[in-house]
């Protein structure tokens, strides 16, 4: 089970890690209504390093990027549900607009964005990548989306 913890809290114990050569992943995201596609996702973002770190938007976030009906599923469900998922290790909350703050301080070894995001516009590229660290785009499951679900909701009804 993940660990909910505070950043400066997450920077000591990824800073031991990494001194034992442990490669540590982040990734990002809304992650409301959890589904197949994002264990999917989340499953092959830790199997490129030796810790996965997720960062999940607040529920005042994702209002900004989905929409006033968004999210469906509250933050801390959001964190408890991924943070008891096997192949995450650690889950941060963040507010701003980007995770650039959480990347920039915990300077991951990769940095993992689906595949629908370009190289060149994923945040944090560059301040992984003048780090040493490198940036893996992940393809998603078709038609696995928390949009898919709420739209084959509304249109059932």
């Amino acid at each position: 089970m993940a660990s909910k913890i505070s950043l400066k809290k997450l920077k000591e114990e990824l800073s031991e890690k990494k001194n034992k050569n442990k490669k540590v992943v982040f990734t990002n995201g809304c992650f409301d209504i959890i589904h197949a596609g994002h264990v999917r996702y989340l499953k092959k973002a830790r199997s490129l390093g030796d810790l996965l770190v997720v960062g999940i938007n607040t529920d005042k976030s994702v209002k900004k990027i989905k929409g006033e009906d968004r999210p469906i599923v509250d933050e801390r469900d959001r964190a408890e549900v991924l943070s008891a998922l096997k192949c995450v290790d650690y889950v941060l909350l963040f507010s701003e607009p980007t995770p650039i703050k959480l990347i920039t301080a915990i300077l991951p070894d990769v940095l993992v964005k689906g595949a629908d995001w370009k190289i060149g516009e994923i945040v944090g590229e560059k301040v992984v990548k003048a780090n040493g660290g490198s940036v893996r785009r992940v393809r998603l499951a078709p038609g696995r989306s928390t949009t898919d679900i709420i739209e084959r909701i509304k249109k059932s009804k």
